[in-house]
């Protein structure tokens, strides 16, 4: 689920925009959350990624940077436990891991991650037809604590993925939560979350941080 978390990469680098004050009265409807996730490059933001995994004690967890530094150009550096740079750029994906060989591999050998990534241009751009041409877009809450949640209409993408979750606060997107169809959920925390998780290692913490029920 590596490339399909950074395909995600234009979302996540969405900055907190200065929007009007939201009150807990103020519904986030899918216009309102999309105008505030629709940034231009080029960005950069830290991330804390956690996998559950049946096969371990604690939960794997990756500590990083995003970064976009142009428009057709997104990196995701992993720094610890390890050190692994993931490039997507005119269609291709290349993986550099320190002690292993580069991979490099195209995204039309898997359409529907070509489908997936030009799906998530509508969520860069802000459009919302579009975005419905891919997914069943569910939005809950207000615009002080939201969640949009986002199924896939593509048989080829819902054969790999359940859906994507992403939780937010106003204008900042604090956390995605991507559900494959086989394995655990992947968290990746941005911003106050990310701040938040530095010092957190237990699996229902960092849910409770992902979600916005951490108390």
């Amino acid at each position: 689920m590596q490339v399909l978390a950074l395909l995600l990469v234009p979302v996540l680098l969405a900055p907190a925009s200065a929007a009007e004050p939201a009150t807990p009265a103020s519904r986030a409807d899918a216009e309102w959350i999309l105008s505030r996730l629709a940034r231009p490059a080029p960005m950069r933001t830290g991330f804390v990624e956690v996998r559950g995994s049946a096969l371990l004690k604690a939960p794997l967890r990756l500590t990083g940077e995003y970064r976009r530094p142009g428009g057709d150009t997104l990196v995701r550096e992993v720094r610890a436990p390890y050190a692994e740079t993931t490039t997507i750029q005119a269609g291709e994906v290349r993986i550099e891991r320190t002690g292993r060989g580069d991979r490099t591999f195209s995204l039309s050998r898997a359409p529907e991650l070509a489908a997936l990534q030009a799906s998530f241009g509508a969520l860069l751009s802000g459009d919302r037809a579009l975005l419905e041409k891919h997914y069943v877009i569910d939005t809950r809450g207000s615009r002080r604590a939201w969640t949009m949640a986002l199924k896939p209409r593509d048989a080829g993408v819902a054969a790999r993925l359940q859906g994507i979750t992403l939780h937010g606060r106003g204008a900042e997107l604090r956390c995605i939560e991507t559900r494959p169809v086989k394995g655990d959920v992947q968290r990746t925390l941005l911003a106050g979350a990310a701040r938040s998780a530095a010092t957190v290692s237990d699996a229902a913490a960092l849910a409770a941080l992902c979600s916005g029920t951490a108390a």
